[in-house]
């Protein structure tokens, strides 16, 4: 059960900088600070959860590369940043890294 906590900490973790962005852009900015606001709490919850068993550098580094490339991925997506090779390689790293804790946790 705690790596799905962690995962779901993860993902909540990509929704508070994709909410400080639509507060940027959107004529309506207090919603997306609060959902920004609980996607922070969110994600903190469930990775203090995940660490009841999960040695606490995987959870980390588990969780915050989750937020990494979902939010990286986003920004390609939907907001136009870059999408060099170079950029689209080394967010291909840390995916190999983040399967690579996966894979070495007993």
């Amino acid at each position: 059960m705690s790596w799905i906590y962690l995962v779901i900490a993860g993902f909540m973790e990509i929704g508070w900088p994709l909410g400080f962005k639509l507060a940027q852009i959107s004529a309506h900015k207090i919603p997306w600070i609060v959902l920004s606001v609980l996607s922070m709490a969110g994600s903190g919850l469930f990775l203090y959860l995940a660490q009841k068993t999960i040695p606490i550098g995987t959870a980390y580094a588990v969780w915050t590369g989750i937020g990494a490339v979902g939010t990286f991925t986003l920004g390609i997506l939907f907001f136009k940043d870059p999408a060099t090779m170079i950029r689209l390689a080394s967010a291909g790293l840390v995916v190999i890294g983040l399967i690579g804790l996966k894979l070495s946790h007993q």
